[in-house]
């Protein structure tokens, strides 16, 4: 359930309350309890940021790297470039 922010617009007074999506909104304050709440649009708690975090979590094979470019090998030919670690110092 998501939590949402209120303010009174009588008194300032500032809440937090978790409700369900379809729940009405909250009218009154509780602190002076006139009927002039209203809800404020707040930033959500997490960020999903970062280049197609959501393309590579569940695919596999030659889906795994949709945002890539479509022209880079899917094979492991870069690691044939590489000089083997060990003998040189």
């Amino acid at each position: 359930m998501p939590i949402y922010e209120y303010q009174c617009q009588s008194c300032n007074h500032e809440l937090e309350a978790l409700q369900k999506i379809a729940d009405a909104p909250l009218v009154e304050c509780p602190a002076c309890g006139q009927a002039s709440l209203q809800k404020k649009i707040s930033a959500a708690g997490f960020r999903l940021k970062g280049g197609g975090w959501y393309e590579t979590d569940f695919k596999s094979g030659s889906k795994k790297n949709l945002a890539g470019d479509s022209s880079a090998p899917s094979s492991g030919s870069k690691s044939a470039d590489k000089p083997a670690s060990g003998g040189q110092a």
